[in-house]
């Protein structure tokens, strides 16, 4: 399984590819992080960040792709921006038939480090260290593109269980209907 983990922003939109052979194996395939002015206007930055998108979805290919979630912060401009940026790749994977997952940030961090609260150095070190990386990605939101990555990688097995048992359930509850409207 191909995953394109992307840490959205305006100013700096962390990307990154990686593969999933199965159980907690990983291997990073490319990382990248785009950057924007941020005395460009946002519409222009918002184009500049689809282009980008477009071009890795078109090169990589992948099955799915992993957003981080947006997070409420206290600064309302880069919530916003954050937001916009996340809804651009979003869109772009969309209209490919990708298949998008959001994972918030103590989701990712708990997954790659085992503590929800890691700091952006600990999230680093165990990137480098579980993707066997000779040096560590550079700037934070590499890393976090790749955080992202492999968190959906160990955590898909559990979604696509909870989506079977919540379609099993669904088609019980619309027997049940059935069975109790024929009963009436």
């Amino acid at each position: 399984m191909l995953v394109m983990g992307v840490d959205p922003g305006l100013t700096r939109c962390g990307l990154s590819l990686v593969e999933s052979t199965g159980g907690r194996q990983v291997t990073a395939r490319d990382v990248d992080v785009v950057r924007t002015s941020s005395d460009t206007p946002v519409a222009k930055r918002l184009l500049a960040l689809s282009d980008a998108v477009e071009h890795w979805l078109d090169t990589h290919h992948p099955d799915v792709m992993a957003i981080e979630r947006v997070f409420s912060q206290l600064n309302v401009t880069t919530v916003m921006g954050t937001a916009q940026a996340g809804g651009v790749v979003a869109l772009a994977a969309a209209r490919r038939g990708v298949d998008v997952h959001f994972h918030t940030p103590s989701e990712v961090k708990a997954a790659v480090t085992g503590n929800g609260a890691a700091n952006k150095a600990q999230v680093t070190a165990m990137v480098t260290r579980i993707l066997a990386l000779q040096a560590k990605p550079t700037p934070a939101d590499a890393a976090d593109a790749l955080a992202l990555a492999i968190c959906h990688c160990w955590r898909a097995p559990m979604i696509a269980r909870m989506a079977e048992a919540e379609k099993k359930a669904a088609e019980q509850r619309r027997k049940f209907a059935a069975k109790i409207k024929a009963a009436r």
